[in-house]
Protein backbone atom coordinates (compact mmCIF):
# COMPACT_ATOMS: atom_id res chain seq x y z
CA UNK A 1 0.00 0.00 0.00
CA UNK A 2 1.39 3.43 0.96
CA UNK A 3 5.07 3.21 1.67
CA UNK A 4 6.88 5.52 4.02
CA UNK A 5 9.16 8.03 2.35
CA UNK A 6 12.73 7.01 2.28
CA UNK A 7 15.19 9.37 3.79
CA UNK A 8 18.61 10.09 2.38
CA UNK A 9 21.45 7.83 3.26
CA UNK A 10 23.20 10.38 5.44
CA UNK A 11 20.10 10.73 7.52
CA UNK A 12 19.43 6.98 7.77
CA UNK A 13 22.79 6.10 9.31
CA UNK A 14 22.38 5.37 13.04
CA UNK A 15 24.50 6.97 15.54
CA UNK A 16 27.31 4.66 16.43
CA UNK A 17 27.19 5.54 20.02
CA UNK A 18 23.70 4.29 20.92
CA UNK A 19 22.92 0.71 19.62
CA UNK A 20 22.09 -0.65 23.02
CA UNK A 21 19.64 2.10 23.65
CA UNK A 22 17.60 1.20 20.55
CA UNK A 23 17.20 -2.45 21.60
CA UNK A 24 16.16 -1.44 25.03
CA UNK A 25 13.71 1.07 23.78
CA UNK A 26 12.08 -1.55 21.46
CA UNK A 27 11.58 -3.99 24.29
CA UNK A 28 10.31 -1.25 26.40
CA UNK A 29 7.92 -0.33 23.67
CA UNK A 30 6.60 -3.88 23.48
CA UNK A 31 5.97 -3.87 27.13
CA UNK A 32 4.04 -0.64 27.03
CA UNK A 33 0.15 -0.79 26.63
CA UNK A 34 0.18 1.69 23.83
CA UNK A 35 2.43 -0.44 21.80
CA UNK A 36 0.13 -3.39 22.33
CA UNK A 37 -2.76 -1.35 21.08
CA UNK A 38 -0.84 -0.36 18.05
CA UNK A 39 0.10 -3.97 17.35
CA UNK A 40 -3.52 -5.05 17.69
CA UNK A 41 -4.54 -2.21 15.48
CA UNK A 42 -2.00 -3.24 12.90
CA UNK A 43 -3.20 -6.82 13.08
CA UNK A 44 -6.79 -5.69 12.68
CA UNK A 45 -5.71 -3.46 9.88
CA UNK A 46 -3.97 -6.39 8.22
CA UNK A 47 -7.04 -8.58 8.71
CA UNK A 48 -9.21 -5.80 7.32
CA UNK A 49 -6.89 -5.45 4.37
CA UNK A 50 -6.92 -9.20 3.79
CA UNK A 51 -10.75 -9.27 4.12
CA UNK A 52 -11.08 -6.27 1.83
CA UNK A 53 -8.74 -7.89 -0.67
CA UNK A 54 -10.77 -11.13 -0.59
CA UNK A 55 -13.99 -9.21 -0.94
CA UNK A 56 -12.55 -7.27 -3.84
CA UNK A 57 -11.52 -10.51 -5.43
CA UNK A 58 -14.98 -11.94 -4.90
CA UNK A 59 -16.49 -8.72 -6.21
CA UNK A 60 -14.22 -8.88 -9.25
CA UNK A 61 -15.30 -12.44 -9.85
CA UNK A 62 -18.96 -11.50 -9.41
CA UNK A 63 -18.52 -8.55 -11.71
CA UNK A 64 -16.75 -10.76 -14.21
CA UNK A 65 -19.54 -13.33 -14.05
CA UNK A 66 -22.09 -10.55 -14.32
CA UNK A 67 -20.25 -9.15 -17.28
CA UNK A 68 -20.14 -12.56 -18.88
CA UNK A 69 -23.84 -13.00 -18.26
CA UNK A 70 -24.45 -9.48 -19.53
CA UNK A 71 -22.38 -10.23 -22.62
CA UNK A 72 -24.30 -13.44 -23.17
CA UNK A 73 -27.58 -11.64 -22.59
CA UNK A 74 -26.53 -8.81 -24.85
CA UNK A 75 -25.49 -11.32 -27.50
CA UNK A 76 -28.85 -13.05 -27.20
CA UNK A 77 -30.58 -9.69 -27.22
CA UNK A 78 -28.61 -8.68 -30.28
CA UNK A 79 -29.54 -11.95 -31.98
CA UNK A 80 -33.18 -11.45 -31.02
CA UNK A 81 -33.01 -7.87 -32.20
CA UNK A 82 -31.65 -9.08 -35.52
CA UNK A 83 -34.40 -11.64 -35.77
CA UNK A 84 -36.96 -8.98 -34.86
CA UNK A 85 -35.48 -6.67 -37.47
CA UNK A 86 -35.62 -9.41 -40.08
CA UNK A 87 -39.17 -10.27 -39.11
CA UNK A 88 -40.03 -6.59 -39.13
CA UNK A 89 -38.61 -6.28 -42.61
CA UNK A 90 -40.61 -9.33 -43.72
CA UNK A 91 -43.72 -7.93 -42.10
CA UNK A 92 -43.11 -4.58 -43.74
CA UNK A 93 -42.76 -6.32 -47.06
CA UNK A 94 -45.97 -8.26 -46.45
CA UNK A 95 -47.69 -5.09 -45.29
CA UNK A 96 -46.54 -3.38 -48.46
CA UNK A 97 -47.90 -6.25 -50.55
CA UNK A 98 -51.16 -6.14 -48.60
CA UNK A 99 -51.40 -2.38 -49.01
CA UNK A 100 -50.83 -2.72 -52.73
CA UNK A 101 -53.47 -5.45 -52.92
CA UNK A 102 -55.80 -3.37 -50.80
CA UNK A 103 -55.34 -0.42 -53.12
CA UNK A 104 -55.99 -2.72 -56.09
CA UNK A 105 -59.06 -4.12 -54.35
CA UNK A 106 -60.29 -0.60 -53.61
CA UNK A 107 -59.78 0.44 -57.19
CA UNK A 108 -61.57 -2.71 -58.37
CA UNK A 109 -64.35 -2.06 -55.90
CA UNK A 110 -64.75 1.48 -57.17
CA UNK A 111 -64.77 0.19 -60.73
CA UNK A 112 -67.38 -2.43 -59.80
CA UNK A 113 -69.52 0.15 -58.02
CA UNK A 114 -69.36 2.42 -61.04
CA UNK A 115 -70.18 -0.51 -63.30
CA UNK A 116 -73.08 -1.48 -61.04
CA UNK A 117 -74.39 2.06 -61.08
CA UNK A 118 -74.14 2.13 -64.87
CA UNK A 119 -75.85 -1.24 -65.14
CA UNK A 120 -78.52 -0.20 -62.64
CA UNK A 121 -79.13 3.01 -64.55
CA UNK A 122 -79.29 1.14 -67.84
CA UNK A 123 -81.58 -1.46 -66.30
CA UNK A 124 -83.90 1.26 -65.02
CA UNK A 125 -83.88 2.88 -68.44
CA UNK A 126 -84.68 -0.44 -70.11
CA UNK A 127 -87.46 -1.16 -67.62
CA UNK A 128 -88.96 2.31 -68.10
CA UNK A 129 -88.70 1.99 -71.88
CA UNK A 130 -90.52 -1.34 -71.72
CA UNK A 131 -93.18 0.09 -69.40
CA UNK A 132 -93.65 3.08 -71.71
CA UNK A 133 -94.09 0.77 -74.70
CA UNK A 134 -96.63 -1.40 -72.85
CA UNK A 135 -98.60 1.63 -71.64
CA UNK A 136 -98.57 3.21 -75.10
CA UNK A 137 -99.92 -0.01 -76.67
CA UNK A 138 -102.56 -0.34 -73.95
CA UNK A 139 -103.63 3.29 -74.50
CA UNK A 140 -104.03 2.69 -78.23
CA UNK A 141 -106.04 -0.48 -77.63
CA UNK A 142 -108.18 1.38 -75.11
CA UNK A 143 -109.00 4.19 -77.52
CA UNK A 144 -109.43 2.07 -80.65
CA UNK A 145 -110.99 -1.13 -79.31
CA UNK A 146 -112.09 -0.10 -75.81
CA UNK A 147 -110.08 -2.95 -74.30
CA UNK A 148 -110.47 -1.93 -70.65
CA UNK A 149 -109.40 -5.30 -69.26
CA UNK A 150 -106.21 -5.30 -71.33
CA UNK A 151 -105.39 -1.76 -70.16
CA UNK A 152 -105.91 -2.80 -66.52
CA UNK A 153 -103.60 -5.78 -66.97
CA UNK A 154 -100.93 -3.58 -68.58
CA UNK A 155 -101.12 -1.03 -65.73
CA UNK A 156 -100.97 -3.77 -63.09
CA UNK A 157 -97.89 -5.33 -64.72
CA UNK A 158 -96.18 -1.93 -64.93
CA UNK A 159 -96.87 -1.24 -61.24
CA UNK A 160 -95.57 -4.71 -60.35
CA UNK A 161 -92.33 -4.11 -62.26
CA UNK A 162 -91.80 -0.78 -60.49
CA UNK A 163 -92.53 -2.32 -57.08
CA UNK A 164 -89.86 -4.98 -57.64
CA UNK A 165 -87.29 -2.23 -58.26
CA UNK A 166 -88.12 -0.79 -54.79
CA UNK A 167 -86.81 2.70 -55.55
CA UNK A 168 -88.35 5.83 -54.03
CA UNK A 169 -87.92 7.81 -57.24
CA UNK A 170 -90.59 5.61 -58.88
CA UNK A 171 -93.32 6.69 -56.43
CA UNK A 172 -94.55 9.47 -58.74
CA UNK A 173 -94.97 7.01 -61.62
CA UNK A 174 -96.76 4.49 -59.40
CA UNK A 175 -99.16 7.17 -58.19
CA UNK A 176 -100.05 8.11 -61.77
CA UNK A 177 -100.59 4.43 -62.62
CA UNK A 178 -102.84 4.01 -59.55
CA UNK A 179 -104.96 6.98 -60.66
CA UNK A 180 -105.39 5.52 -64.16
CA UNK A 181 -106.37 2.15 -62.66
CA UNK A 182 -109.06 3.84 -60.55
CA UNK A 183 -110.40 5.64 -63.64
CA UNK A 184 -110.70 2.40 -65.60
CA UNK A 185 -112.33 0.54 -62.72
CA UNK A 186 -114.92 3.32 -62.39
CA UNK A 187 -116.19 2.77 -65.96
CA UNK A 188 -119.58 1.06 -66.38
CA UNK A 189 -119.10 -2.59 -67.17
CA UNK A 190 -120.23 -4.10 -70.48
CA UNK A 191 -120.26 -7.84 -70.94
CA UNK A 192 -118.65 -7.79 -74.36
CA UNK A 193 -117.95 -11.51 -74.25
CA UNK A 194 -121.58 -12.32 -73.40
CA UNK A 195 -122.95 -10.06 -76.15
CA UNK A 196 -120.51 -11.50 -78.68
CA UNK A 197 -121.56 -15.02 -77.63
CA UNK A 198 -125.21 -14.17 -78.30
CA UNK A 199 -124.33 -12.92 -81.77
CA UNK A 200 -122.38 -16.14 -82.38
CA UNK A 201 -125.43 -18.18 -81.37
CA UNK A 202 -127.59 -16.31 -83.88
CA UNK A 203 -124.95 -16.86 -86.59
CA UNK A 204 -124.98 -20.58 -85.83
CA UNK A 205 -128.78 -20.70 -86.20
CA UNK A 206 -128.96 -18.85 -89.54
CA UNK A 207 -128.76 -22.05 -91.60
CA UNK A 208 -131.72 -23.49 -89.67
CA UNK A 209 -134.03 -20.52 -90.02
CA UNK A 210 -136.96 -21.16 -92.43
CA UNK A 211 -137.29 -18.79 -95.35
CA UNK A 212 -140.39 -17.62 -97.13
CA UNK A 213 -139.16 -19.19 -100.35
CA UNK A 214 -138.83 -22.68 -98.84
CA UNK A 215 -140.98 -25.36 -100.56
CA UNK A 216 -141.68 -27.21 -97.31
CA UNK A 217 -144.20 -25.29 -95.22
CA UNK A 218 -143.76 -24.81 -91.56
CA UNK A 219 -145.57 -27.37 -89.44
CA UNK A 220 -148.80 -25.83 -88.19
CA UNK A 221 -148.96 -25.06 -84.54
CA UNK A 222 -151.08 -27.34 -82.42
CA UNK A 223 -154.63 -26.01 -82.10
CA UNK A 224 -156.19 -25.74 -78.72
CA UNK A 225 -158.82 -28.29 -78.04
CA UNK A 226 -162.24 -26.73 -78.15
CA UNK A 227 -165.25 -27.81 -76.28
CA UNK A 228 -168.54 -27.60 -78.05
CA UNK A 229 -170.99 -25.76 -75.95
CA UNK A 230 -174.71 -25.78 -76.58
CA UNK A 231 -176.70 -23.26 -74.58
CA UNK A 232 -173.85 -22.96 -72.12
CA UNK A 233 -173.75 -26.80 -71.61
CA UNK A 234 -171.40 -29.42 -73.13
CA UNK A 235 -172.84 -31.41 -76.05
CA UNK A 236 -173.92 -34.95 -75.35
CA UNK A 237 -171.43 -37.71 -76.14
CA UNK A 238 -172.25 -39.60 -79.38
CA UNK A 239 -172.68 -43.34 -79.38
CA UNK A 240 -169.99 -45.82 -80.48
CA UNK A 241 -171.15 -46.16 -84.09
CA UNK A 242 -171.50 -42.45 -84.62
CA UNK A 243 -168.07 -41.83 -83.08
CA UNK A 244 -166.50 -44.45 -85.33
CA UNK A 245 -168.03 -42.98 -88.47
CA UNK A 246 -167.02 -39.51 -87.43
CA UNK A 247 -163.44 -40.63 -86.77
CA UNK A 248 -163.14 -42.29 -90.19
CA UNK A 249 -164.64 -39.23 -91.91
CA UNK A 250 -162.35 -36.87 -90.04
CA UNK A 251 -159.23 -38.87 -90.91
CA UNK A 252 -160.15 -39.09 -94.59
CA UNK A 253 -161.00 -35.42 -94.92
CA UNK A 254 -157.89 -34.43 -92.93
CA UNK A 255 -155.61 -36.34 -95.28
CA UNK A 256 -157.26 -34.75 -98.29
CA UNK A 257 -156.93 -31.30 -96.80
CA UNK A 258 -153.23 -31.83 -96.08
CA UNK A 259 -152.63 -32.91 -99.66
CA UNK A 260 -154.46 -29.85 -100.92
CA UNK A 261 -152.45 -27.59 -98.64
CA UNK A 262 -149.23 -29.04 -100.05
CA UNK A 263 -150.34 -27.91 -103.47
CA UNK A 264 -151.75 -24.52 -102.62
CA UNK A 265 -150.37 -22.07 -100.04
CA UNK A 266 -151.77 -18.68 -99.33
CA UNK A 267 -149.43 -16.20 -97.66
CA UNK A 268 -149.57 -12.53 -96.95
CA UNK A 269 -146.08 -10.99 -97.47
CA UNK A 270 -144.91 -7.42 -97.88
CA UNK A 271 -142.15 -8.29 -100.36
CA UNK A 272 -143.33 -10.67 -103.09
CA UNK A 273 -139.75 -11.03 -104.39
CA UNK A 274 -138.87 -12.96 -101.21
CA UNK A 275 -140.98 -15.85 -102.54
CA UNK A 276 -139.12 -15.94 -105.85
CA UNK A 277 -135.64 -16.68 -104.46
CA UNK A 278 -133.85 -19.62 -106.02
CA UNK A 279 -131.90 -22.06 -103.82
CA UNK A 280 -128.60 -20.45 -104.79
CA UNK A 281 -129.95 -16.99 -104.02
CA UNK A 282 -131.26 -18.26 -100.67
CA UNK A 283 -127.78 -19.65 -99.88
CA UNK A 284 -126.09 -16.32 -100.62
CA UNK A 285 -128.78 -14.49 -98.65
CA UNK A 286 -127.99 -16.61 -95.58
CA UNK A 287 -124.26 -15.99 -96.03
CA UNK A 288 -124.91 -12.25 -96.38
CA UNK A 289 -126.86 -12.33 -93.12
CA UNK A 290 -123.94 -14.11 -91.43
CA UNK A 291 -121.52 -11.47 -92.71
CA UNK A 292 -123.73 -8.71 -91.34
CA UNK A 293 -123.78 -10.38 -87.93
CA UNK A 294 -120.00 -10.91 -88.02
CA UNK A 295 -119.50 -7.23 -88.85
CA UNK A 296 -121.71 -6.34 -85.91
CA UNK A 297 -119.60 -8.58 -83.70
CA UNK A 298 -116.38 -6.88 -84.85
CA UNK A 299 -117.94 -3.45 -84.33
CA UNK A 300 -118.94 -4.57 -80.83
CA UNK A 301 -115.38 -5.59 -79.92
CA UNK A 302 -114.00 -2.37 -81.41
CA UNK A 303 -116.75 -0.32 -79.72
CA UNK A 304 -117.87 1.16 -83.02
CA UNK A 305 -121.38 2.20 -82.01
CA UNK A 306 -122.55 3.37 -85.45
CA UNK A 307 -121.40 0.28 -87.35
CA UNK A 308 -122.70 -2.01 -84.61
CA UNK A 309 -126.24 -0.63 -84.71
CA UNK A 310 -126.30 -0.32 -88.51
CA UNK A 311 -125.37 -3.98 -89.02
CA UNK A 312 -127.89 -5.16 -86.42
CA UNK A 313 -130.72 -3.12 -88.01
CA UNK A 314 -129.85 -4.52 -91.45
CA UNK A 315 -129.82 -8.08 -90.08
CA UNK A 316 -133.22 -7.60 -88.43
CA UNK A 317 -134.67 -6.20 -91.65
CA UNK A 318 -133.39 -9.24 -93.55
CA UNK A 319 -135.03 -11.55 -91.03
CA UNK A 320 -138.36 -9.78 -91.41
CA UNK A 321 -138.16 -9.56 -95.22
CA UNK A 322 -136.89 -13.00 -96.25
CA UNK A 323 -137.51 -15.36 -93.31
CA UNK A 324 -140.66 -16.81 -91.86
CA UNK A 325 -141.30 -14.78 -88.72
CA UNK A 326 -143.99 -17.25 -87.57
CA UNK A 327 -141.34 -19.86 -86.79
CA UNK A 328 -140.14 -20.06 -83.24
CA UNK A 329 -136.46 -20.15 -84.28
CA UNK A 330 -136.87 -16.92 -86.23
CA UNK A 331 -138.69 -15.27 -83.37
CA UNK A 332 -135.93 -16.40 -80.95
CA UNK A 333 -133.23 -14.94 -83.26
CA UNK A 334 -135.12 -11.64 -83.47
CA UNK A 335 -135.48 -11.45 -79.68
CA UNK A 336 -131.76 -12.14 -79.21
CA UNK A 337 -130.81 -9.40 -81.68
CA UNK A 338 -133.09 -6.94 -79.91
CA UNK A 339 -131.37 -7.74 -76.59
CA UNK A 340 -127.98 -7.27 -78.20
CA UNK A 341 -129.01 -3.96 -79.71
CA UNK A 342 -130.12 -2.69 -76.29
CA UNK A 343 -126.48 -2.50 -75.11
CA UNK A 344 -124.93 0.96 -75.09
CA UNK A 345 -121.41 1.12 -76.47
CA UNK A 346 -121.11 4.91 -76.49
CA UNK A 347 -118.77 5.26 -73.48
CA UNK A 348 -116.01 7.86 -73.36
CA UNK A 349 -112.83 5.95 -72.68
CA UNK A 350 -110.18 7.66 -70.52
CA UNK A 351 -106.60 7.88 -71.68
CA UNK A 352 -103.42 6.71 -69.96
CA UNK A 353 -101.82 10.13 -70.41
CA UNK A 354 -100.98 10.55 -66.70
CA UNK A 355 -98.94 7.35 -66.53
CA UNK A 356 -97.22 7.98 -69.87
CA UNK A 357 -96.34 11.57 -68.94
CA UNK A 358 -94.92 10.44 -65.57
CA UNK A 359 -92.70 7.83 -67.26
CA UNK A 360 -91.51 10.25 -69.94
CA UNK A 361 -90.82 12.99 -67.41
CA UNK A 362 -88.67 10.64 -65.34
CA UNK A 363 -86.77 9.50 -68.43
CA UNK A 364 -86.11 13.11 -69.44
CA UNK A 365 -84.32 13.83 -66.14
CA UNK A 366 -80.48 14.00 -66.45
Amino acid sequence: MNELPTQPEHTMAPAPAAPVQSEESFADLLQRPLSKVVIVFLLLLAALAWSTHSRLNNLRQDVARSLQKSNATSNETFALARQVQEQTKELQAKVGVLESRQSEAQSQQLALEQLYQDLSKNRDEWALAEIEQVLSTASQQLQLAGNVQGALIALANADKSLSRADKPQFITIRRAIAKDIEKLKALPGIDLAGVALRIDNVIAEVDKLPMLSDHTPVAPSELARKTRVVAGKPAPEPNAFTARVQQVWTGWTGEMWNEIRQLIRVRSVDTPEALMLSPSEAYFLRENLKLRLLNARLALLSRNEAAFRSDLITAQDMLVKYFDTRARTTQSAQATLRQVQANNLAIDMPTLADSLNAVRTYKAKP
